[in-house]
């Protein structure tokens, strides 16, 4: 936020005030199905989401975020450089001005207990964000139990029982303090999550063309940094959770070569129903494109 802010402030100062931007941090406005959804009814103009907001506007957006389909930050950077301007297309078509990419970082998954094995993970009731079809078929193809909600839930739904497990970045689980109800933690984590900033069309264009220019310019830096940031302050997350206590166990090789079959079976699944078959082939293109240049 105080990275956001500054660039807000920014282009205040350098379009004299025309433009003026007011952040709503910390779940305020809802889950994001909420700010989508005020966004449309223009009681907001735009957003900072993950890909699970931005599906809401465009599903495709997805395919970024399929489990297990990157392996570095450096596949992700390339894959995502490759792709936006497809869905920057994508989304002006739904009436939307897709802007500055954003990172969440390496998802990984928490829980009450040892998860060591498929048996283990097998016997954690987890969280599954309801606006967030390919977790749900995951683990439904790994046969574990799940329980839909938002967001805002999850802390209490840890803290009653109603679920004993979740998934996300090291750094929102510190930020939502879901860390202080679990205990262990895969060490190879399940994916990578993405986002993205954006803005209705009508409301960026409300802007003269020169200030769209300095808008562009100073938030595209303010993107790389905030990306850049983010990733930072994900290890420094994940120190803080190990230094109070919690487990990052290692991942048996067993393990992953099988949670990793059952994502790729997942990623046939969905395709045609989530994302285009198209998109998907798109995606692995590119992601090997980048693994041959860097073998």
């Amino acid at each position: 936020m105080n990275i956001l802010e500054e660039g807000t402030r920014k282009i205040e100062e350098d379009t004299d005030g025309r433009t003026k931007f007011k952040w709503y941090p910390g779940g305020t406005q809802g889950d994001e199905k909420d700010v989508v959804r005020k966004i449309k009814l223009k009681q907001l103009d735009g957003a900072a989401l993950t890909t699970i907001g931005l599906s809401l506007i465009y599903p495709g957006i997805r395919v970024l975020q399929l489990p297990f389909l990157f392996e570095t930050t450096e596949e992700v950077d390339y894959v995502r450089k490759k792709m936006w301007p497809y869905f920057e297309k994508k989304f002006e078509g739904k009436g939307f001005k897709l802007m500055y990419p954003g990172d969440v970082g390496w998802t990984h998954l928490y829980a009450k207990s040892a998860l060591t094995s498929v048996a283990a993970i097998k016997k954690v009731k987890f969280w599954a964000w309801t606006d967030d079809p390919i977790v749900r078929a995951f683990f439904k193809k790994m046969g574990v139990g799940s329980v839909p909600l938002g967001v805002p839930e999850v802390l209490s739904a840890l803290k009653t029982g109603r679920i004993d497990g979740c998934y996300s970045s090291p750094l929102a689980a510190v930020a939502l303090q879901w860390y202080t109800e679990i205990t262990h933690a895969t060490s190879e984590p399940v994916g990578y999550g993405v986002g993205a900033m954006v803005m209705r069309i009508d409301a960026w264009d409300s802007a003269t063309d020169a200030d769209k220019k300095i808008e562009d310019k100073i938030g595209d830096k303010i993107g790389r940094k905030l990306v850049k940031r983010v990733r930072k302050d994900n290890e420094r997350a994940k120190k803080a959770m190990k230094k109070d206590g919690i487990k990052f166990t290692a991942t048996p090789a067993d393990l992953k070569k099988k949670l990793q079959a059952e994502a790729e079976k997942v990623w046939t699944d969905l395709a045609g129903d989530v994302y285009t078959k198209a998109e998907l082939e798109l995606v692995l293109k590119y992601r090997d494109e980048f693994r041959e240049k860097n073998k």
